[in-house]
């Protein structure tokens, strides 16, 4: 089996665009990451500034209870959701970034 000079050359290329297609997934995820986080931060300072405006109005201090403890389960429950859903677009990233060297492996092989 010989390789010529050419047959490098064109593995090369071969990994230099695969390359280029992998950073290029890579960039797509993280901006869809940057702005899902971005999102998630401001719905959550929304909330909370909302609950600090309910509290100041509260006469006793059952309702402000209530009102806290009801801020924490939804503060909570979106934390789990925002969580679960990054963990998702991470898990979607790496398989985009590998996908474009699927094809070098497949040609290793």
């Amino acid at each position: 089996m010989t390789q010529t000079y050419e047959d490098f050359s064109k593995y090369g290329k071969d990994f230099v665009d695969t390359g280029l297609k992998s950073f290029a997934s890579l960039s797509k995820g993280a901006q869809a990451i940057a702005t899902e986080t971005t999102d998630y931060t401001k719905k959550s300072f929304e909330a909370g500034a909302a609950t600090f405006e309910k509290l100041l109005g509260v006469k006793s201090l059952e309702k402000a209870v209530e009102i806290q403890t009801d801020y924490a389960k939804q503060a909570y429950e979106g934390f789990v959701a925002e969580a679960t859903k990054l963990g998702e677009l991470y898990a979607e990233l790496a398989k985009d970034a590998y996908k474009p060297f699927e094809s070098l492996v497949a040609k290793a092989k």
